[in-house]
Parts: C-alpha cells; sequence; structure tokens
C-alpha cells in the first residue's frame, strides 16, 4: 500500500489567488493531496518520509492558453516566411522542440491556435505514445477565416461560397476546440485602428451551436469594439487577444464570464526586438498599444473577468515556454497580485482547457506542482530558474 508522505515548503502559492501561505506541511497518498496544514515543529514525522523543501516557493503547472507550435518566436523574417510553407517532415522536430521549452519552464497544458496546414493536429494524434514529456496538448488545426480576411497563416477559408456553419458541419478532424478569426491583425503603425469584424453574429453563433453540440469550445481572434461585441453575443468560450475591445466589452465578459486572453506580451517583443531599418513598425504605436492593454487588463481585474493566461508563442519575439513568466510580469505591472497572476497562468488556464488534474494545490487534487528555490518577493524573475517538478507527489526526471 502506497505510505503517507509529506513535503514542507516555505511558501505556497494554491493557484486559487488567495493570499501565499507560508511554511505548509502537504500531505500525499497515493499521488494525491491528502491534507495541507500549517508545518508545527515538533510534529513527531519520521523524516524519512518527509521532503524539505522550505527554502522553495511551489506552485501549480503552467497553462499556456494561446500558442503557435508550428511556428518559432525567431526574429529573423526569412526563416519566419519559411516556416509558414514548411512540409511535416520539417515542421515535427520543431514542435517536439517547442514542447520541451513549455515543459521544461513548468507548463504542464497548452492550447495551440492554429496552423495553415494543420501539421499541429497531425503531430497530436500521430505521436501520443512516442511524447517525451507528459503534457497535456489540445489544438485546433486549421482556424476558420474569412477569404480574402487575415487568418492565411494559420487556416482557412469556406470554400464556393459556402457558409461557415455548413463548412464546418463537414469538419471531421479530431480537434479539441475550434478557432475562428474575426478580426484583422493589432496594428503596429496606427494607434487605436480597428479592423472590420468577419463574420456576423449570426454566422458565429451558428458556428457555436454546432461545435457546442460536438462537446468543442469556440476561441474567437477578434481586436476592436465591434468584432468582439459580436463574438461575445454569440456565445463564444474565450476572446483571444481583444486590443481596443473597451470598458462595455469587458463589462459584457465579466456578466457572461466569458474568458479573455490577452497576450499582451506580444507587444512588447515587438518593441524589444525593432530593428532600426524596419518601416513596419513605429515604436511609438507599439508602445502605447502595450500601455493600453494594460489598463484593459486592469479594468477587466476590477470588473471580474476572468483572464487565462496566453503568450501567443511563435509570433515575433515570443518563445515558448519562456515567455510565460513574461506574460506574468505584464500581468502583474497591469495590477494583479504575484497569486492573481499565478492563478490566470494555472486554474483560469485549467478551467478554459477543461483540465482537471492541474491548476490548483488543493486536497484531492493530484499532488502536480512547480518547485522554485527562491521567496515569493523574487517572483516572477525566478519562474524560469525551476528546482523541480514534481508530478504525482515525487519529482520527475527531466533529463
Amino acid at each position: 500500500m502506497n505510505k503517507r508522505r509529506y513535503i514542507k515548503v516555505g511558501w505556497l502559492v494554491d493557484g486559487s489567488g488567495r493570499a501565499i501561505q507560508e511554511q505548509m506541511l502537504l500531505t500525499v497518498k497515493n499521488g494525491v493531496f491528502t491534507d495541507i496544514d500549517r508545518y508545527e515543529e515538533p510534529n513527531g514525522l519520521d523524516p524519512a518520509i518527509v521532503t524539505d523543501l522550505s527554502l522553495c516557493t511551489i506552485l501549480p503547472p503552467f497553462v499556456d492558453c494561446h500558442v503557435h507550435l508550428c511556428m518559432s518566436g525567431t526574429t529573423d523574417q526569412d526563416a519566419r516566411k519559411q516556416q509558414l510553407t514548411a512540409d511535416y517532415a520539417a515542421i515535427r522536430p520543431r514542435i517536439a522542440e517547442h514542447l520541451h521549452d513549455h515543459f521544461s519552464h513548468g507548463v504542464l497544458a497548452i492550447r495551440d491556435g492554429g496552423d495553415r496546414q494543420g501539421h499541429a493536429l497531425r503531430y497530436k494524434n500521430e505521436t501520443v505514445a512516442a511524447r517525451k514529456e507528459p503534457l497535456i496538448l489540445q489544438v485546433a488545426g486549421r482556424a476558420w477565416h474569412k477569404k480574402g480576411r487575415y487568418g492565411a497563416l494559420i487556416g482557412r477559408y469556406c470554400q464556393n461560397n459556402e457558409s461557415l456553419s455548413s463548412a464546418f458541419s463537414r469538419e471531421n478532424d479530431s480537434i479539441d476546440h475550434v478557432k475562428l478569426v474575426n478580426s484583422g491583425l493589432n496594428s503596429l503603425r496606427v494607434f487605436g485602428h480597428q479592423t472590420s469584424p468577419q463574420f456576423s453574429a449570426d454566422e458565429i453563433r451558428e458556428l457555436i451551436i454546432q461545435a457546442h453540440l460536438r462537446g468543442k469550445k469556440v476561441m474567437v481572434h477578434a481586436n476592436g469594439q465591434l468584432p468582439v461585441r459580436l463574438a461575445l453575443e454569440a456565445g463564444c468560450d474565450s476572446i483571444e487577444h481583444g486590443f481596443f475591445m473597451g470598458r462595455d466589452n469587458l463589462k459584457l465578459m465579466a456578466e457572461m464570464k466569458t474568458t479573455w486572453v490577452p497576450t499582451a506580451f506580444t507587444m512588447k517583443s515587438y518593441a524589444d526586438t525593432l530593428e532600426p531599418h524596419d518601416t513596419q513598425i513605429e515604436r511609438s504605436v507599439v508602445e502605447k498599444n502595450l500601455q493600453h492593454q494594460l489598463k484593459q487588463i486592469s479594468l477587466a481585474r476590477d470588473f471580474g473577468v476572468p483572464i487565462a493566461l496566453g503568450t501567443d508563442a511563435g509570433s515575433k519575439g515570443v518563445l515558448h515556454g519562456e515567455s510565460v513568466g513574461e506574460e506574468l510580469k505584464l500581468l502583474m505591472k497591469a495590477g494583479c497580485s504575484m497569486p492573481e497572476a499565478v492563478r490566470c497562468a494555472t486554474c483560469n488556464g485549467a478551467k478554459l482547457l477543461g483540465i482537471e488534474e492541474i491548476g490548483l494545490i488543493a486536497k484531492g487534487k493530484p499532488a502536480n506542482f512547480l518547485v522554485i528555490r527562491a521567496t515569493p518577493a523574487m517572483l516572477p524573475e525566478k519562474f524560469s530558474f525551476l528546482e523541480a517538478i514534481y508530478l504525482d507527489g515525487r519529482p520527475y526526471n527531466m533529463e
């Protein structure tokens, strides 16, 4: 019989958003937390069954709710173009590398936002037994966008004037969720520029009804007030990016409990990697975009909008795995406390993906957690330097 084991931790960030707990004793049996209490001395426990992490902070594994596994964060424009058209044989090892990057940074679940050729979906279906890291992977396959509008790099459009719902009804790919594009990109040259919606509320609603009947959630790429409003009114499950969506949409999201994935680090990355000769990006505009998004995050926090962390890893300068810490820093800069930011990156993401085994450190939950040899005051700077990843109460060998 599996005996009880005990783990003494210096600081516990449990993923719920509540205050950090100090000097805690976690009891594990059969890979599950059975008790979480304050550590008291003396306690009569046999030192042989106590793991001492009293100099460490522990927290739940991270969830990245918006990535593109087929793309790297390279700033080389030629390489970025090549990876969009590369065949599966060339992309397969890159996906494996990106998954390893996520896992080594404590990300145990990711939601892929689509690629033009469906390579991420094929990878998931063909490598279930062969994957090295115990990482939960959910993929959209190919996203849907309107013909002639933004979205070609991550998906496809309906053929021969077929309706969106009709095209989706013939979809037989084994996708985990649906990705819909309902706006253009966020402008990097004109501050506050908003594009028109790609689909009407009725078109989106019909798609969402079909997707929900199949048990699939719908994530919607949308920037600007009207594209976001139509997606919300249609009943989408999450808004991706949401730049310049405005106060009224944030209030509606709070009322409807619709999750927002802000991907703020993309703007900081554009500013950080800007080349002097790049005429496609205005630094001042990018910086203003970021500040505006941080203000929206602050409002969303005040209104009670469920925020889930997503990095948009694969975008220019946005590295897989490593960027989770950068997105966490921006959530804190927008006014979230460290436990609140961690909740966005753990519990909220796990809820959005429908995952039970990670997201919270609580009684009855699997004993999966990250160990960082640092005090909470040293976070999130130390998020990229994990001491260990524990799965089912035991350290996982990452070699």
